[in-house]
């Protein structure tokens, strides 16, 4: 059983597996320092090949830098993996995000990244998260510079609404979105709608949401019981059938975890069942609804 289960995708001018890897675990608490169990997360990014995943994903707040330094360390030259990453978003301490999109920012979060990967151009570069404080034209143009000047192979968005995407595509081909999404946090729908009009590749990160779904006291676990998987295969396994263009990027630092993870690209539900996941999800959402 390999990611190539899960079917392929144009990215760009890159074809990836629509499972891949989410790499913000790589690191310790609060997203900050190295992981606690260095071997383990160098054992699980080593199992990625043999395991067919071929598209890992990053930033350069991961850490900071860590998670793009032990990418390089167990993966680099990248045969036959795309590597993605980002930058706009820093991390100064644990739990804390601020976002930097100055287009000098950008620049330098750019050159840092394409270091510390080792890389001349980097195959899949998002903007993290758009800055409020920097006219967006002001970002997205620095975006457009930074790839024609061969430095971005792919440039993508992450944490956007849908006036950031058609605002960004007048400055560049906009080859990726990447938002959260799993079966009970739904909000970007109306992204990844329109993502399925552009025939562009909708990047889910967080889809187990940190954990919560593949519990096995989740609300999933007697769906998936039933079908004979764990919950958090079910969740994965449930995004995947969503729709065509969605990449689902589970992260672990267990090399164990990260087969079962791999093992539900090969998942094939019925249509009873999806609609079975389906309407758990929907329910847990409720649940978790801010009451009036």
């Amino acid at each position: 059983m390999t990611a190539a289960a899960a079917g392929s995708i144009e990215l760009g001018d890159l074809s990836i597996h629509r499972l891949g890897y989410g790499a913000m675990r790589l690191t310790g608490p609060g997203i900050v320092g190295p992981p606690p169990d260095l071997a383990a997360a160098r054992a699980t990014l080593r199992a990625l090949p043999e395991l067919g995943i071929d598209f890992v994903d990053t930033s350069n707040a991961y850490g900071p830098l860590i998670s793009e330094a032990l990418i390089r360390e167990a993966l680099h030259p990248y045969r036959g993996i795309a590597v993605a990453t980002k930058g706009g978003l820093l991390r100064p301490g644990p739990n804390q995000w601020v976002t930097d999109c100055r287009p000098k920012a950008l620049r330098a979060a750019v050159e840092n990244s394409l270091k510390i990967l080792g890389v001349d151009r980097i195959d899949l570069w998002q903007l993290h998260r758009i800055d409020p404080a920097v006219p967006l034209d002001d970002q997205l143009g620095a975006v457009a510079e930074l790839q024609r000047e061969g430095k971005l192979r792919n440039v993508g968005l992450s944490n956007v609404r849908l006036e950031h995407v058609e605002a960004a595509r007048k400055h560049f081909t906009v080859a990726s979105v990447q938002n959260r999404y799993h079966l009970i946090d739904r909000a970007s729908d109306p992204v990844l709608a329109r993502c399925e009009e552009l025939g562009i590749p909708f990047i889910a990160y967080f889809p187990l949401a940190t954990g919560a779904l593949a519990q096995p006291d989740s609300i999933l676990a007697r769906v998936a019981a039933d079908i004979g998987i764990t919950p958090g295969q079910a969740a994965l396994a449930w995004l995947l059938r969503r729709s065509p263009v969605l990449v689902a990027i589970p992260g672990t630092n267990q090399p164990d975890h990260l087969r079962e993870n791999v093992a539900a690209a090969s998942v094939r539900l019925t249509d009873e069942q999806v609609a079975a996941i389906d309407r758990v999800g929907r329910k847990a959402a409720l649940l978790r609804a801010p009451q009036p």
